[in-house]
């Protein structure tokens, strides 16, 4: 076995390509012809295509959708809307485990299953709370139980129904809406609530279907016509309207007028079979709805009269401004009344005021849904809260009331009517709802638009003269967030000190709860957003303060933004700076240790690894140096920052061999605590860390550091026993050890070692580590056996450091020297030849026998055994690959070149 001899100089010439000066950028337009000069499009360039463009042109140009379509959709967005409210007033109030009920209604008796204690175990509660069994009438059952009980009645009515047996089906349905008069447990009415309209729905499409399957057939089944969405009530036969006017009489004829309107609103859409003013009937609802006397029940009837019209083509909404008025009768009356008579709530407005809250923001929602600017007004002015439909006036209104007003009115008529909003706001104070919250809401929605300047100064000097008289720290926060952008915004920077300074002396007087830490992160959040410059921030006053007082998840996010902030500049050289920084590091360091949060994934760890990266000493090094040392010592969790380390101290490195006066004794201090950081990493990563530092040693002259670090990379895989989980880390792992044989070929030979040591050692790896798959094996092969072929060259291709003599001159002559090299790489291409024979896979054995062909072919002089090699590899190779793969031709014509009378392998025509 001979090496083939290399000139890399020549063949490096003769496979360059010929290079010619470009007139323009190949990325630039074409130029244009002189006619065309001056037709532009957009102030462009007319034939340049844009495809990011283009594809916006494209959409602009589709045919419009069908208006039908369009419809449909619209009128399914409502139906999206209720469930999503439904879902979420659950949630609001969520259900004890037990439910009291002052009488048990027979509808959820019937099943048997009102109570599962034992006798016992009921006496024993009773000793223990005399006063909770105190009323005789009083029965427990648990809330499961109750829902459980309402899914029955729902399978009753729907068999009933399907049973032909309908009048079962109206009695089931007149009990089940009888619960909903029950507002004893609070907490439980609203689920109550869905259970109840859930099933009302469904009586209303039965009866919908019903009727509609009269109008469009016979008894028989015979059609009679089709009706179309929108028809007309003379469409309608007189047998569907008489079916339909039969239902109506029945719920007519009901005694509670509770359920009556809950099930009349459930059939609501059926008046069209009647009448072609099927919203007229929605008045006269709103009217019997006054005749409940509980408060809550009230409320929720509206509700539910609110979603039953949205079923309706068109309705006006006349009925929702009453109702809004209604509403607001009504919470006054609760406000003004003792607490002893508020309905079935004992001692508690509050309750029922937040019970009837969802009811007003859904009926609002509704009532602003898709007006104009006019109708807004007419609307205002029919609440009587806008005077000649110009300016809104200063009256009672209630403020949760004005609350979910402010919420849904549209921006413009915010605008332009803001300081008499200001106005309500400040006459409006009761108990219904927290004043500072409509105020912070007004700040919201200002900031929806750009709003003049003169108009956001008048608000905020009349909200800061309001907050001002706040002691509760949490209000005032609660309303200065919501005006912070604003202030921001417009550079207000006189506010902005009001609000710091408030801030500050609250916090001191009495600390910060956890509740008000997020209204001040909020708050901070924004101002460092703000600002481009950290200085900027610290500058202003008593924000240093405000930051010490912070604890908790709030401090870690605030501190976040400020590591974000300070890198997003450039290099980090202030000294005062990497001070603050590195102590806000290592207090979120220090929470997440204690939180035992993962670090690997982790936010902090990256932004706290960016945070070192960014920071730069300048001419002093060593200062920056023991700053590494200082970091390696205080975030010892963060696997990720002990790689920045090892990074930036590599740099300094360089940087010291870059200056005009080096300093050796600084370049190893930095290569030295590279070698020590590295083993304490752990992962994949090691081996990398180790080849990119003695690539660094290599550069300075430290050849004994070189050999060291060398070793202990691949001692480091050979600690692995689980291998490289993905196939990105084995491509990983494969291009390192790659890299490393061709830095081997600079790495000059230990007289102490043998010539070989380092491709033995990474023989001896592969062979003893079973999570080295074929392929790998022989990729890394493959590179071994170009490293002994380059390595017994008369002049080898490259030298980094011209100081340290390379192979080429150490062994120069040495006849030893190419014998080992020789008999080492008769036991690669052994080993070479038996990883391509462990492969399964038949294209990757036919590409592993094609790069060992190449790799042999390039390497030797083709003698007779190794000719039988390649003729055998490339057998292989057909046997495996199509005979017009191109990589196959090529090594074909390779091994011709070397070898032409190689016979049985020449490049035929039919390849």
């Amino acid at each position: 076995m001979e090496f083939r001899l290399r000139n890399y100089i020549t063949e490096n010439q003769s496979h360059a390509l010929p290079r010619l000066r470009a007139d323009a950028h190949p990325l630039s337009p074409p130029p244009q012809p002189l006619a065309q000069v001056n037709v532009v499009v957009d102030g462009g360039n007319a034939d340049f295509f844009d495809p990011l463009r283009g594809g916006i042109d494209n959409d602009a140009k589709a045919t419009p959708r069908d208006p039908e379509s369009l419809s449909e959709v619209s009128s399914d967005q409502p139906m999206k809307e209720w469930t999503s409210f439904r879902r979420l007033l659950m949630q609001r109030f969520p259900v004890s485990k037990m439910v009291s009920l002052s009488s048990m209604p027979d509808v959820l008796m019937r099943s048997g299953k009102s109570h599962d204690k034992s006798s016992t175990s009921m006496h024993l509660e009773e000793l223990d709370d005399p006063q909770k069994f105190a009323d005789e009438g009083v029965k427990v059952i648990t809330w499961q139980e109750y829902v459980s009980r309402l899914h029955e009645l729902k399978d009753e009515i729907t068999r009933s129904w399907l049973g032909d047996d309908r009048v079962t089906s109206l009695k089931l349905s007149i009990k089940v809406t009888k619960l909903m008069v029950d507002t004893s447990v609070s907490e439980f009415y609203p689920t109550l609530f869905v259970l109840v309209t859930d099933i009302m729905d469904m009586l209303g499409d039965l009866v919908w279907k019903r009727i509609k399957q009269k109008a469009e057939f016979t008894e028989n089944g015979a059609s009679l016509c089709n009706l179309a969405e929108n028809f007309e009530a003379s469409d309608i036969c007189a047998d569907a309207k008489e079916t339909c006017y039969n239902w109506f009489s029945k719920i007519g004829a009901v005694q509670d007028l509770l359920p009556r309107i809950y099930l009349e609103l459930a059939i609501l859409p059926c008046w069209r079979f009647l009448l072609d003013r099927p919203t007229d009937s929605l008045q006269r609802l709103v009217m019997m709805t006054r005749g409940l006397g509980d408060p809550v029940a009230s409320a929720y009837c509206r509700l539910y009269m609110a979603h039953c019209a949205q079923k309706l083509p068109s309705h006006d909404i006349g009925y929702l401004v009453t109702c809004v008025n209604d509403l607001r009768v009504i919470v006054t009356q609760i406000l003004a009344a003792n607490e002893s008579t508020v309905g079935n709530f004992k001692n508690n407005k509050k309750m029922q005021i937040s019970l009837m809250e969802p009811t007003i923001e859904y009926i609002m929602k509704c009532l602003f849904s898709g007006l104009s600017q006019r109708r807004v007004n007419e609307v205002l002015s029919e609440l009587g809260l806008m005077k000649n439909q110009q300016n809104l006036g200063t009256v009672s209104c209630v403020s949760i009331v004005l609350h979910h007003l402010l919420k849904e009115i549209p921006i413009e008529v915010i605008s332009s009517n803001v300081v008499h909003i200001l106005h309500l706001i400040e006459f409006n104070k009761d108990n219904s709802f927290d004043q500072h919250l409509n105020y912070r809401l007004l700040g919201f929605r200002l900031y929806e638009r750009k709003c003049p300047v003169d108009i956001v100064n008048a608000v905020l000097d009349k909200v800061m003269q309001v907050i001002s008289l706040y002691v509760n720290l949490d209000e005032f926060l609660s309303v200065v967030d919501a005006y912070a952008d604003l202030i921001l915004q417009n550079h207000m920077d006189n506010h902005l000190d009001i609000i710091l300074r408030g801030i500050s002396e609250r916090a001191s007087n009495g600390g910060v709860t956890v509740n008000e830490m997020s209204s001040l992160q909020s708050l901070l959040v924004k101002i460092l957003s703000h600002f481009e410059c950290l200085e900027d921030v610290f500058c202003l006053n008593h924000f240093p303060e405000i930051l010490d007082v912070m604890h908790g998840k709030s401090q870690d996010v605030v501190f976040l933004h400020i590591l974000n902030m300070a890198t997003r500049n450039g290099p980090i050289r202030d000294p005062t700076s990497i001070q603050l920084l590195s102590e806000i590091s290592q207090t979120l360091h220090d929470n997440m240790e204690f939180m035992n949060v993962k670090d690997d994934d982790s936010q902090v760890a990256r932004s706290v690894s960016r945070f070192v990266h960014m920071v730069d000493y300048g001419t002093e090094m060593e200062r920056h140096l023991a700053f590494l040392v200082d970091c390696r010592a205080t975030f010892g969790r963060f696997n990720e920052l002990k790689e920045t380390l090892v990074h930036s101290s590599n740099s300094l490195a360089i940087q010291s061999l870059k200056c005009a006066k080096k300093d050796l004794s600084f370049f190893k201090s930095c290569v030295t605590f590279s070698e020590v950081t590295i083993p304490s990493i752990s992962g994949q990563r090691q081996f990398d860390l180790f080849l990119e530092t003695a690539e660094v040693a290599f550069l300075g002259g430290l050849v004994s550091h070189v050999d060291g670090l060398i070793s202990s990379g691949i001692d480091c895989l050979h600690d692995r026993v689980d291998g490289f989980r993905t196939p990105a880390d084995v491509e990983g792992l494969v291009s390192s050890i790659r890299k490393l044989c061709g830095f081997l070929i600079m790495v000059p030979g230990n007289i102490s070692l043998p010539v070989t040591y380092f491709p033995n050692n990474l023989i001896t790896l592969i062979s003893s580590q079973s999570w080295f798959d074929p392929k790998m094996r022989t990729q890394i092969f493959s590179a071994i056996l170009l490293l002994l072929t380059t390595l017994s060259q008369k002049i080898l291709p490259y030298h980094a450091n011209a100081q340290i003599p390379g192979n080429d001159m150490l062994y120069y002559g040495d006849s030893s020297y190419k014998k080992e090299l020789v008999s080492l790489s008769k036991v690669v291409l052994d080993n070479l030849l038996c990883a391509i024979q462990q492969e399964t896979s038949q294209v990757a054995r036919g590409s592993m026998a094609l790069e060992a062909c190449n790799c042999v072919a390039s390497s030797f002089l083709l003698s007779n055994e190794l000719s039988s090699i390649c003729h055998t590899l490339i057998g292989t190779a057909k046997s495996c690959l199509s005979a017009q793969d191109r990589c196959l031709q090529s090594t074909i014509q390779l091994v011709n070149k070397q070898l032409p009378t190689f016979a049985g392998v020449e490049v035929s025509n039919s390849v």
